[in-house]
Parts: structure tokens; sequence; C-alpha cells
């Protein structure tokens, strides 16, 4: 049977990796010198205490080969056909981690890399649904056939609180920072193959969530979606939208997700979006 991959960026519900015998590589999170196993060192709750008090930005990095290496040396002993389905590779350089740990499997191991193109629950629905079509017997080729298919159909777009992130990432300039904090822009950015590029520019979040709820409403058919911010406790502007949502979608559930510490190295915390999968239509 294929075994699956993934890493520690996917939003995975409680118990559902070991029921489907998902394996889930940790990326890093770095504060100064100090290096800790996303998921496992840290949760993304102590990250984001620990990030209201720490002095400098943190940031991330993927796994190692040799931890890659570990993982698929021990599957391989009850497998020749490894999945192995990452956050966007415009996010991080785990895919090409992978493959370079991959490579010295070759003739005894079959491994696929996948960049998702996404993150969250978008990476932790493809991985779901390979290790499901693995549990009925589907081959790798149409594992990685079912995942190029679905991949289009991940939307995730969101809002940030603050430029610096965004900045320091080098997706806005200097000039384009500073201007926006003086104005107060909180731009409404969204995932294009893989990359955070901006979609529009608001002046309040509540504007920004009406964005949201525009986003989403336009879609004829959704299969799974959430709404993800830094906090499983919805506040009271993720109330107001679950609100409005329901009225449009009575048939839709809406959970609150977290985004993780790799995320937030990325956009900075304060962050709200929705992820959207429209399903194989």
């Amino acid at each position: 049977m294929v075994k699956v991959v993934t890493d520690s960026t996917a939003y995975l519900e409680p118990g559902v990796a070991e029921e489907l015998g998902i394996s889930i590589v940790p990326l890093n999170v770095h504060f100064g010198d100090e290096v800790l196993r996303d998921g496992i060192d840290i949760t993304a709750a102590e990250f984001f205490r620990r990030l209201d008090r720490s002095p400098e930005m943190p940031t991330s990095s993927p796994p190692s080969r040799s931890t890659f290496e570990k993982v698929y040396s021990e599957l391989s002993k009850t497998t020749d056909e490894i999945i192995s389905i990452h956050i966007s590779g415009k996010l991080s350089q785990t895919c090409a981690v992978a493959n370079a740990a991959a490579a010295p499997f070759l003739g005894r191991c079959n491994i696929a890399v996948v960049d998702s193109l996404t993150m969250s629950l978008g990476l932790g629905i493809l991985a779901t649904a390979a290790a499901k079509a693995a549990v009925q017997g589907k081959s790798l080729d149409e594992i990685v056939r079912l995942l190029r298919g679905m991949i289009p159909h991940i939307y995730v777009v969101f809002f940030v609180e603050t430029l610096d992130y965004l900045e320091r990432g080098g997706r806005i300039g200097r000039a384009q920072a500073i201007l926006g904090s003086m104005l107060g822009i909180k731009p409404l950015l969204i995932m294009e193959d893989g990359e955070i590029v901006p979609l529009e520019k608001v002046r309040t979040r509540s504007r920004a969530i009406d964005k949201l709820f525009d986003f989403v409403i336009e879609f004829p058919h959704i299969e799974q979606m959430a709404i993800l911010q830094k906090s499983p406790v919805a506040t009271e502007e993720t109330l107001l939208l679950i609100e409005r949502l329901e009225m449009v979608l009575p048939e839709m559930e809406f959970p609150v997700i977290t985004y993780g510490p790799v995320l937030a190295t990325h956009v900075g915390p304060n962050t709200m979006g929705v992820i959207v999968y429209e399903g194989m239509v």
C-alpha cells in the first residue's frame, strides 16, 4: 500500500494522521539561535505567546534531509511506494529537501514528492485524500493524478494586520510597507500558483472581512472550507462573519482553525482568512 508523508504545516483534525497512517515531518521555527520543531517543541499557542514577548522576528526553515531520509527509510521497510506532499515551494524549501532525500532510494522505493502549492487546511485536505485513496488500494500514479486534479480547486485568501512580515519576506518593498502602514492599509492576499500575492487593498478590518465574505459566496459549490486565524476561539468579528455566511450557505459548516508558526513567520499575527476547497467540479 502507498504510504503518505506530509509536513507540520498541514492542518489535520486530531487523530486523522494516526487513523490514516500519515507521517508528519516537522518544519523548524527559529527564534534567534534557538531552533524549535513545529508541533513538537512548540505549538501554535506557545508560538504566538512568545511572539508577543520576543524583540526579534522569528523565521522558519525546512526539515533537514536526514529527517526526511529517516522517515522514508522506516516506511520503505513496509512499502515500495511513498507519496510525500508538502507546503508550497514558494513558501518553503521543504519540497526541494524532500526530493534530495528521496534520490538515494531510487530503485528500491518509488517516492513521489508533490508540491501542494498551498498550506494549512489546503495541504491537510490533500494529504487526507491521498491517504484515503491509498487505503482504497489506489496506485502511486493514481494518487498523484488525483492530487494534481484537486490542487487547482483549493483557494486561500486572507488579510494581514501588519506589513512588516511581508516586507521581510520580500513580498512587498520597504517603501510600500512604510506607506501602507502610514495609510493603515490591510492588503487582501491570495495564494496563486503557490505564492502569496496581493489581491486588493482595504483600509479597515471590517472592510477586509466584507471582502472575505464576498470571496466565499462567489463559489457555486463548496465541498469544504474553514476560517483561518491565530486562535481556535472564534472572535466577535469571526462570529459575525460565520453568521453572515450561514444566511447564504445554510448547509455549510464553517470551522475556525488556527494557522501555525511557519505561516505566521510569513504573515505575522492577527491575520484572518478563509480556505476553500470547491471540490472536483
